[in-house]
């Protein structure tokens, strides 16, 4: 299974949209916008699952740089996401202070 990275599509993008894309190199796993929270609205990138490499590779070949509605869309294998540190922390130091905030 290989996971690639789609971005600066439109924001009209849907995820069926998304996945039929895709269809033309070869079997789709999965397909998935990322939404923001607050608006619901696309946030112009997302994931899709291809079943092997081959595919995967085929699909960034043609896609890549390739035109989706009035924008250049970026497709390229996926970096796994970096640990966040800190967690709720907003910046503040919480260790070793006299309690207070």
């Amino acid at each position: 299974m290989t996971k690639l990275f789609v971005g600066s599509l439109p924001f009209e993008t849907t995820e069926g949209d998304l996945q039929q894309m895709f269809v033309p190199f070869g079997p789709v796993a999965s397909a998935k916008l990322i939404i923001e929270r607050e608006t619901g609205r696309s946030r112009g990138f997302g994931f899709v699952e291809m079943a092997d490499d081959a595919h995967a590779q085929a699909a960034i070949q043609k896609l890549h740089d390739s035109s989706v509605g009035s924008r250049k869309i970026v497709v390229n294998v996926a970096k796994p996401m970096e640990p966040r540190s800190g967690g709720f922390g907003g910046g503040r130091d919480r260790g070793g202070n006299s309690g207070k905030w």
